[in-house]
């Protein structure tokens, strides 16, 4: 055999495998590798831009606890400055029931010592009539005597 020819050969058995190759393998491959790098740029990216918005939203969650704390802190004091009215308003208005409740006793005290007084001057009215009429050793009639009866209760 003769070396020229099996290199002879072997070239055109080579070149028609790199031919092949390149017409039906080479394609393919490049375009798998070139998908594959550019999923794995997108990944990357994605990877990028989450770590970014990650930061963002610590930022904004810690922007939100700050705000939640102020409006907690205002309602807070909301809350205790309405507490302090509700105790002051129920102060005012036990201080004017309780004025209310003294004048309605003053008032039923006066009638009281009115009543008492009537009933006083009719009972020292009756005990006169009573004490006239054993010393006088006879019958004064009430009735007859009505207007001295009531001289004496207006005197007392």
């Amino acid at each position: 055999m003769n070396v020229n020819a099996t290199i002879i050969g072997q070239l055109i058995t080579f070149w028609l495998l790199v031919w092949f190759v390149m017409k039906y393998v080479w394609g393919p491959i490049t375009s798998m590798m070139d998908a594959r790098s550019k999923r794995i740029a997108d990944g990357l990216a994605a990877g990028e831009r989450g770590k970014h918005e990650l930061e963002l939203a610590a930022k904004r969650s810690s922007e939100v606890l700050h705000d939640a704390k102020q409006k907690t802190t205002e309602i807070i004091a909301q809350g205790e400055k309405r507490g302090a009215q509700v105790v002051e308003d129920a102060k005012h208005s036990a201080k004017i029931e309780a004025d209310r409740i003294i004048a309605g006793a003053q008032a039923e005290i006066r009638q009281e010592v009115n009543r008492a007084k009537e009933a006083l001057r009719q009972h020292v009215a009756e005990l006169a009539v009573a004490g006239a009429e054993q010393i006088l050793r006879k019958e004064i009639d009430a009735n007859a005597h009505a207007d001295l009866l009531e001289k004496i209760k207006s005197e007392l």
